[in-house]
């Protein structure tokens, strides 16, 4: 696993596939996403190498229901006292009462998804709260929960409008463009709820593959928005 700030107060945790993010509020840790089932041990390692103890974990924020973003979430969560937060569309994905629904794969897709298939599953992990959207959690200075459908039904972001920070999960991702994230259940959807996200204009973007937006963020989001939309026109 790499660890990589990306803000003073960010950093992201980079795995075989998948990433998550740690964010500071002085001792009290929030993490968006957590990897998979094997990640807990080299979360915390890697925490403690930034001089925080992961006893700080305060919360998780699970931005949808996918193998690689909740496999450690409830290792961590019993061991540090975490709260789990997730969508009340894909709670129930995470906590294995149904399974996760079969994305639309377009043809360029189908050799990334079968590599994407040998994460290890995640176990069944609870959700202490369930969001909607339009939530404010605390941390961040404010924490926005905002539903961003279409790569799943209850996919969320999360935007810290005072430090100009979003967290898209899976909607946006950042390898070699920045592009609208694969695997969708709801292309169409997907594509609606990156515009919605690019409208908010964030200074940094941090993706669910990929590396994060820190230059131009707010530019780069428009314009694969457009480039988006002008591809499903044609």
């Amino acid at each position: 696993m790499d660890l990589v700030e990306v803000l003073p107060r960010l950093h992201m945790f980079r795995f075989r596939i998948g990433q998550a993010y740690l964010w500071r509020d002085g001792t009290e840790l929030t993490l968006i996403d957590a990897g998979d089932i094997d990640a807990a041990a080299a979360i915390e390692d890697a925490i403690r190498t930034l001089g925080l103890d992961p006893a700080g974990i305060r919360r998780i924020v699970i931005t949808h229901g996918h193998r690689d973003h909740y496999g450690a979430a409830q290792e961590l969560a019993d061991r540090h006292g975490a709260e789990i937060i997730a969508h009340a569309l894909d709670a129930p994905v995470v906590r294995g009462e149904r399974p996760a629904p079969e994305p639309d794969l377009l043809d360029w897709e189908l050799p990334l998804w079968e590599h994407g298939l040998t994460v290890p599953e995640a176990p069944p992990t609870r959700v202490d709260r369930e969001v909607t959207g339009g939530e404010v959690l605390p941390f961040g200075d404010g924490a926005r929960v905002v539903h961003a459908p279409g790569h799943t039904a209850g996919s969320i972001a999360i935007h810290l409008p005072r430090h100009g920070v979003l967290f898209t999960g899976d909607t946006v991702a950042s390898v070699e463009r920045v592009m609208l994230g694969v695997f969708n259940v709801d292309r169409a959807g997907a594509a609606a709820t990156f515009r919605r996200l690019a409208a908010l204009a964030p200074r940094t973007v941090c993706v669910g593959h990929g590396d994060p937006l820190t230059e131009n963020a707010a530019a780069a989001m428009e314009a694969a928005a457009a480039m988006e939309a002008a591809a499903n026109a044609a």
